[in-house]
């Protein structure tokens, strides 16, 4: 941040704004370093979920389908 910015608020030495804005700046640093890190935990659980989905409708594809037996020979449109 500029150093105009805190001058404005409570007047301070050059050293004193310095600080402040390393402060400002490292607080940026950790959420964003936090943000990322919430991204990908939530990619991970996306795709582990969507693998456990694709296993899922292989499985049932493969099950016998007893409500075509019951639908057998009405028309899909139906």
């Amino acid at each position: 941040m500029p150093n105009s910015f805190f001058q404005r608020i409570v007047p301070l030495s050059s050293a004193e704004a310095e600080i402040l804005e390393i402060y400002q700046d490292t607080y940026e640093f950790y959420q964003e370093v936090r943000s990322r890190q919430a991204l990908e935990e939530y990619s991970q659980w996306y795709y582990a979920v969507a693998e456990q989905h694709r296993q899922d409708l292989e499985t049932m594809r493969k099950e016998i389908n007893v409500m075509g037996w019951f639908c057998r020979g009405r028309s899909p449109n139906k």
